[in-house]
């Protein structure tokens, strides 16, 4: 059984930075795409990174102030945020995704507020 399990949210100042986690199981993790995405409340979940075995891509409102990487032998992928601010605060899912094989997982999220 596939699980994705997110980790790393919390209650973070403005200005401050977080790193979240994604740990995957049940899975052969190199050979899935592994993207992060986002939802705050009222708002559309909304794309923010992805990762291939060695090719990042960003959302533009991610550019700069993200860096996903991620580590193959520990099955998890990653989102280093720095500069927190409002706009960031939301629920992350983290998602794996074999396009050979049209398959998709999807993580619980991980809450992330921003707030002095």
């Amino acid at each position: 059984q596939v699980q994705l399990v997110e980790s790393g949210g919390g209650l973070v100042q403005p200005g401050g930075s977080l790193r979240l986690s994604c740990v995957a199981s049940g899975m052969i993790f190199s050979s899935y795409v592994m993207d992060w995405f986002r939802q705050a409340p009222g708002k559309q979940r909304e794309f923010v990174a992805s990762i291939t075995t060695a090719i990042a891509t960003y959302a533009d409102s991610a550019t700069g102030r993200f860096s996903i990487s991620r580590d193959n032998d520990k099955n998890t992928v990653y989102v280093q945020i720095n500069s927190l601010n409002t706009e960031d605060a939301a629920v992350y899912s983290c998602r794996a995704r074999n396009r050979a094989l049209r398959i998709e997982y999807w993580g619980q999220g991980a809450q992330v507020t921003v707030s002095s």
